[in-house]
This record gives structure tokens, C-alpha cells and sequence, in this order.
């Protein structure tokens, strides 16, 4: 099925297109791709993971379950394969073998065979083909953010920049658990620019789309566009216990001690201005120029000095009284808010890449982020195909792959299954 196919074809399914200049880095090749689908992508941990204790091992379990889960893949030149099903991990380990995939993409648990949609159609019944289930997804792309970075633009990332998505994990991640009470969350490096967030405990499987939308408008803060000098609001006398969180133990230090000086925030005029347009006093921001022009001479860090004259002069008498304190919560929001694309989350029917597959424009593999370390993760130093084909002989499979999906797919597929039959909802 070709992208024109998908388009005109009337199904109801958002999918992430790839972008169309056929770019394929050193190293990424069919053969290789053979090779690390053939020995080391984890098909069986895939599989006990998506089937949640359904698997015929349980008493209760619902056979069909795994089977009414859609699959899809892109093979080289952009043939996408839709609404592909499986029965067991076997099926799904032979079809990635035989058919190499560019890229594996996972969909929603429908209530019949996808496989089958068609023949429930001609049957008369138009709606008995819908999701009924999938795992609440989060996407957050660096290229969102190209606004407030100065080191890299578009796809292109640097450890500079990287830690944006850092801090975006934990925000997100500290949320999710404490707020909504989710516990099995697996986040996974997309293979070049961001990254991606499963939640995967039952009562997060079985939202509806309003509910995905309320949980996604939980998130936002951004409401102007990028023409809007004032992107972030903050209303309100105080700030949301969550937002207050997020900013006080993570955002406010990392714009600060990191920040700041990774992106020069304040070195030319361009970047200071646009700072300085966030502020609605025209007497504030004037006198602030002038503050820091008298600054400009000193052996400190300007982007530190100039930001600590900011917060003094907002933060202090009359300025403190007029409401432009928020300003400069607003400001550090701007920079380290997470940037989620909310379409992703609101509709239990978008695709997304799964787990460890091999990114097509990167060749680097899409391994688990464990967001306690976050801090450690250096996506520079993710494996890619080329390399993991150099070193397939010497072990390099256990070390960067097994150990990942072994460990967090498995505690991830029972600790959701022990919850579900806790709660008596095993399906």
C-alpha cells in the first residue's frame, strides 16, 4: 500500500509518515537488518509484553487478545503493510524475518482481527471494528523546541540540547505516577530526536479517547502559536500543585544551572530580546536593557548575571505587586516545558514505533530509557545497526539488547498483569 493508497483509502488510522528524501545512513542495509531480526530483535518479549498475560498460560485469559492487535510496517520505499495480526510470537517473529520492515509501528487491540476488518464489513456491521484498547502514548519531539535551542535545529541533536528531553521525562514521568497513580510506564529513545512514553497499566489501556484528551489537556500550558511573543500562560493567583512541582524540583534548576549557559541564552540580541518581549511593561523591559548593557563588562557569565538582574528587578516591590513575578515562572516554562504532540495521546488509534526497532534516517536502535537515570542517557552513544552487525559475534547482543528488553518488557508484562488480576480485570 503506497502513502497515496493510505490517504485516499478512507481508514481511520494516524500514522507518523516518514519523510520522503530517501536517505539511508552508512551502515543501514537489508542484509543488516536480516541479521539483527534474526538474531537479536526481541520478538518474544514483544509479544508477552502486548499479550498481558494473554498468552494461553492463564486461566481466564482471552487466546484472541494478541491477535486482534494491529501491527504495521514500512518496508523500503515506503510500502506500508497495514493493519498486520498475529496469533503468537512465533507468527509475529517469522513475518519480521521474511518481510525485514524499514520500520515497525503498533497500533490498538480492536474488537476483531484487523487482519479481518473486511470480511466483518460486507457482513453488514460497519462499527463492530473499532479499538477498544491501547496503551496511553506520549511523543515529544527535540524539533519542537528548535525555538529555544541555539546549538542544533530540525533533527539534529547534540548533548547540549538533549537534556530538553531530559527534564521533559521527568516532568512527564513524575506526573504519570504521582498524579494519576500509573506505575508500569516503559519511555524509549525514538532513534534520532525524541522520545517516547507507554503507560501501560489496564485502567491506562482502557481509556477512552475523552478520557486520553483530559489527561493530554492535563499537560498543556502552551496556548500561543509561533508567532505569539507570550507562548506559556500561567493563570491564577498561585500556580497548580503540579505545575508548582515541576517547576520548583526540576525546571527552575535545570534553565538554570544548565540552560542558560548550554544555549547562551542571553549572548546576542536576538535571543535577549525575545526574552524581554515575555515581559508586558515597556518601563520594566527598558530599564532592563539598560541594566544589563552596564553589565555587559563584567568577568561573570552574562546569561547567570543577566538572568539574576531579571529575577531581582521582577521579583522585587512594586514590580512583585503589579504581577509580573510570573513572568518569570512563564519564561523558564517557555525554555523547559515539555512540548508533547497532543494528537498522539488524545486517539487510541495512532500508531506509534515500537521498541526497539532501528531508526531509518539514524540507523541507531530505539532502546528503553530508564527514567530514574535519565540523566545518564547520552543518545550519541546508542547502538546502530552497522555496529550492532561489527559486534554481534562478540556478545554485543546480550550486552545492549537482551539486558534491556529482557528486564523491562518482562517486569513490565507482569507487574501489569499481576495489577489486572488484582483488580479482577485480567482482560
Amino acid at each position: 500500500m503506497t502513502k497515496e493508497q493510505i490517504e485516499n483509502g478512507g481508514e481511520e488510522m494516524l500514522i507518523d509518515v516518514p519523510d520522503q528524501e530517501a536517505f539511508i545512513p552508512d551502515g543501514f542495509n537489508a542484509n543488516y537488518l536480516k541479521v539483527y531480526y534474526g538474531r537479536l530483535f526481541p520478538h518474544a518479549d514483544i509479544f508477552k509484553w502486548m499479550s498481558y498475560g494473554n498468552d494461553g498460560k492463564h486461566p481466564g485469559c482471552d487466546n484472541s487478545y494478541f491477535g486482534r492487535r494491529e501491527f504495521s510496517f514500512t518496508l523500503d520505499n515506503d510500502i506500508y503493510l497495514r493493519f498486520q495480526s498475529f496469533n503468537s510470537a512465533s507468527e509475529l517473529e517469522n513475518a519480521i524475518k521474511e518481510k525485514c520492515p524499514f520500520k515497525i509501528d503498533i497500533g490498538p487491540v480492536y474488537s476483531v482481527d484487523p487482519a479481518k476488518r473486511h470480511a466483518y464489513a460486507q457482513g453488514g456491521d460497519n462499527n463492530v471494528f473499532s479499538p477498544v484498547e491501547r496503551e496511553l502514548i506520549f511523543d515529544i519531539d527535540i524539533s519542537d523546541y528548535d525555538d529555544v535551542r541555539y546549538c542544533c535545529s530540525g533533527a539534529d541533536v547534540c548533548l547540549q540540547c538533549w537534556p530538553l528531553m531530559t527534564a521533559a521525562i521527568k516532568v512527564i514521568d513524575t506526573a504519570l505516577r504521582d498524579d494519576f497513580g500509573f506505575s508500569h510506564i516503559l519511555w524509549v529513545y525514538s532513534g534520532r530526536r525524541g522520545v517516547h512514553c507507554w503507560v501501560c497499566d489496564g485502567k491506562a489501556r482502557r481509556l477512552t479517547n475523552e478520557q486520553r484528551g483530559a489527561v493530554a489537556d492535563y499537560f498543556r500550558v502552551y496556548k500561543g502559536n509561533e508567532n505569539s511573543n507570550k507562548k506559556v500562560s500561567l493563570p491564577g493567583p498561585v500556580l497548580h500543585p503540579f505545575l508548582a512541582r515541576s517547576y520548583t524540583d526540576i525546571l527552575r534548576e535545570f534553565f538554570e544551572e544548565k540552560l542558560l549557559s548550554s544555549q547562551q541564552i542571553f549572548s546576542t540580541e536576538e535571543r535577549y530580546e525575545k526574552i524581554l518581549s515575555m515581559i508586558p511593561d515597556e518601563s520594566v523591559t527598558s530599564e532592563l536593557r539598560g541594566k544589563w548593557q552596564e553589565n555587559r563588562r563584567s568577568s561573570n557569565d552574562i546569561n547567570v548575571s543577566w538572568w539574576e538582574l531579571l529575577k531581582h528587578m521582577l521579583q522585587s516591590g512594586k514590580n512583585k505587586a503589579q504581577g509580573l513575578r510570573r513572568c518569570v515562572e512563564e519564561i523558564v516554562f517557555a525554555f523547559t516545558y515539555p512540548r508533547l504532540d497532543m494528537e498522539v495521546s488524545k486517539h487510541m488509534n495512532h500508531l506509534l514505533k515500537a521498541p526497539f526497532c532501528v531508526h531509518p534516517k539514524t540507523g541507531r536502535v530505539c532502546i528503553p530509557i530508564d527514567p530514574q537515570n535519565c540523566d545518564e542517557f547520552d543518545p550519541t552513544t546508542v547502538p546502530t545497526l552497522s555496529e550492532v552487525s561489527m559486534y554481534m559475534t562478540d556478545g554485543f547482543l546480550l550486552i545492549c539488547v537482551t539486558s534491556c528488553s529482557g528486564e523491562l518488557l518482562q517486569e513490565l508484562n507482569t507487574g501489569c498483569l499481576r495489577a489486572d488480576v488484582e483488580n479482577g480485570m485480567l482482560i
